[in-house]
């Protein structure tokens, strides 16, 4: 064995490809639930009965309320060690509270009318601490699952793909097959909707817990045993000290308020349903665009292995920003009727090429995050000696469900201003000005908006591909020691991008 091959493999420790593969399930398995989550305000509306206004702007606190109880969640799991790991127990405890929350959500209706608003409340409240435990443990558990700046990116296709199945596949499954099946957002449709999402995402918990159960293990959590004990006061030190930490979670927090205008099902009701006179279209355009999607997936995890995750982060966000300014202007003169696939044109062809790389090179960058969340927590390992994947992964968590929360009150907001206050637009409404306008801000003006912010933070984000490669000599020193480290006064060097 080469020098060179023994000293990468003392400074990188190393996944089998399956155990990438099945523990990017996690993810996929939180994510149904945030497709499923997409429909609670048809649900909140049209069975229990509560005006579109109110449940908009309760869906955005409720959020706001997740990312305040998320380092808090952070702080738990970094303390949790049980004879089980640390990651394995909360997944599955994550999956079943969500399990709980949804069964409870769903059967709201049943109650007497003065009860079904605090059920409702406290059900949504449930769901978000279930949600954000296991959610959180994709982010955290990257930095055990493997270190190898060449490997860490593979996560991204397997992520990548099974994101365009729960997305494009749920988009396919609630609008080409329930809502015709049930007429409309029904009893029976959520019912389905919702049986289908609780089995499905166990499913997939259970695999994730399989692919990450070798390596969730003391001596992959930062330095092993020589990992810097944290108490509660350190915390503040590292959200205050990790610049990356602050510049990326913010950067990613817009970029997943754009994602969220774009998949929100009220939104895809005005622009499919009403601006372009089909509904059904949400469905057979994400069918039509996993091609496309993959091919976006597989070149942002080539460009990360060339370039760095830092890399492909900003070109993915430059290229979506130009899509969206075209998008725009696309979406100014489509009129209902002009994209049907029993009569293809050249103005169809063109509007769902753009369409389709806007939505994904906007989504992409969301995967690398996960990733990068993993960077963060061996930079600041490599620094203080600490290992807080957990709080790290949750602060992420916290701007993006705060960035995220603003989707639906921003929807409210603008429905309420053109006279749907008390009830959403359906498929059947007639398209006019008004409603145009706010297909033009929800799929072109404010992701751009969000975009454009996004690439100004990642300006002052320094932990590209050479960074790394100092970060992971100095854990590799740090884990050779004798003894536990005391907070670093070595500073590793970031360059100047």
């Amino acid at each position: 064995m080469s020098d060179s091959t023994s000293n990468m493999q003392e400074k990188y420790h190393t996944a089998k490809w399956w155990q990438i593969v099945l523990f990017s399930l996690n993810n996929s398995s939180t994510n149904l639930y945030l497709f499923a989550f997409g429909f609670v305000t048809y649900y909140s509306t049209g069975l229990v009965g509560l005006a579109a206004l109110f449940i908009s702007q309760l869906m955005g606190y409720v959020r706001i309320f997740d990312g305040i109880i998320d380092p808090a969640i952070g702080v738990f799991i970094d303390k949790t060690e049980t004879r089980w790991g640390k990651y394995r127990p909360l997944m599955l405890m994550g999956n079943l509270i969500t399990i709980a929350s949804f069964l409870i959500l769903f059967t709201t209706h049943l109650l007497p009318e003065p009860a079904r608003l605090p059920v409702l409340v406290v059900a949504l409240i449930i769901h978000k601490i279930g949600y954000s435990l296991q959610a959180s443990v994709t982010k955290a558990g990257q930095s055990v699952l493997t270190s190898d700046p060449k490997q860490r990116p593979m996560f991204n296709i397997s992520d990548g793909i099974f994101m365009i199945f729960v997305f494009t596949g749920g988009q396919i499954y609630a609008s080409n097959y329930l809502e015709p099946k049930y007429g409309g957002f029904t009893l029976g449709f959520f019912q389905e909707l919702v049986g289908t999402v609780i089995v499905v995402s166990l499913i997939l918990c259970i695999l994730a817990i399989i692919g990450i159960s070798a390596k969730d293990q003391k001596q992959y959590f930062g330095l092993g045993e020589n990992t810097t004990e944290t108490s509660l006061k350190d915390y503040a030190h590292v959200i205050k000290g990790n610049r990356p930490l602050q510049m990326l979670s913010m950067a990613a927090a817009f970029v997943k308020f754009c994602v969220q205008l774009m998949s929100d099902q009220v939104a895809q009701i005005i622009v499919f349903g009403i601006l372009l006179g089909n509904f059904a279209l949400s469905g057979q355009m994400s069918m039509l665009t996993i091609i496309p999607d993959l091919l976006i997936t597989f070149g942002a995890t080539a460009l990360a292995r060339k370039k760095g995750l830092r890399g492909a982060y900003i070109i993915y966000l430059s290229l979506a920003s130009v899509f969206f300014v075209v998008l725009g202007m696309l979406m100014m003169n489509i009129q209902p009727g002009d994209v049907d696939f029993g009569n293809i044109t050249f103005k169809a062809v063109l509007f769902i090429s753009i369409y389709a790389l806007a939505r994904g090179f906007s989504r992409s960058p969301s995967s690398l995050v996960l990733t990068m969340s993993a960077d963060i927590s061996d930079y600041e390992t490599s620094e203080s000696g600490r290992y807080v994947a957990g709080v790290i992964g949750t602060i992420f968590s916290l701007t993006d469900s705060l960035a995220s929360s603003l989707a639906p009150m921003m929807i409210g907001w603008l429905l309420a201003a053109v006279g749907f206050g008390t009830a959403y637009p359906t498929a059947d409404t007639p398209l006019s000005g008004d409603l145009r306008m706010v297909a033009l801000l929800l799929y072109a003006v404010l992701p751009f908006i969000s975009i454009v912010i996004a690439l100004v933070f990642m300006k002052f984000y320094k932990l590209d591909s050479k960074a790394m490669e100092g970060v992971q000599e100095r854990l590799s020193e740090l884990r050779s020691a004798e003894s536990p480290v005391q907070e670093s006064e070595v500073k590793v060097a970031t360059t100047n991008n």
